[in-house]
């Protein structure tokens, strides 16, 4: 979005999504790498199986911690919404969009916010087969 919109300001605001968003994707493949070995495999139905008697939020906890760090960082939360800087004047790599790709943006960045939780509730709170 930042190179589309031919704007030198969208272009700065895409480049900082970006380096955030690379920088944090490793975080978060070394600590679900460590929690996969913990679980025995790599199978997600393996890792639900894991989690029946114990969560691997308990014995995982400094992990966990680490991941929703991780994940606030990842889906441009509070502490970390550098690419979209609501207190300055422009809005970051959106800045050319309105209306219906404006739309588009958000809907897609909640929708990230909605996987990322579900993401870790199944990582490290397991789910039911139920």
């Amino acid at each position: 979005s930042g190179w589309a919109s031919n704007s030198n300001y969208a272009l700065i605001g895409a480049l900082r999504a970006v380096a955030q968003t690379i920088s944090y994707e490793v975080t978060l493949a070394i600590i679900l790498l460590s929690t996969l070995l913990m679980s025995g495999s790599f199978n997600l139905s393996t890792l639900i199986t894991t989690q029946e008697h114990l969560w691997l939020l308990l014995p995982s906890w400094p992990l966990a911690m680490m991941w929703f760090i991780s994940t606030l960082a990842e889906t441009n939360r509070t502490p970390f919404d550098l690419a979209e800087g609501e207190s300055e004047l422009v809005s970051g790599f959106n800045i050319e969009y309105a209306a219906g790709p404006f739309a588009l943006f958000f809907m897609a960045e909640y929708t990230n916010i909605i996987m990322m939780n579900a993401l870790t509730t199944t990582i490290f709170l397991g789910t039911t087969y139920d």
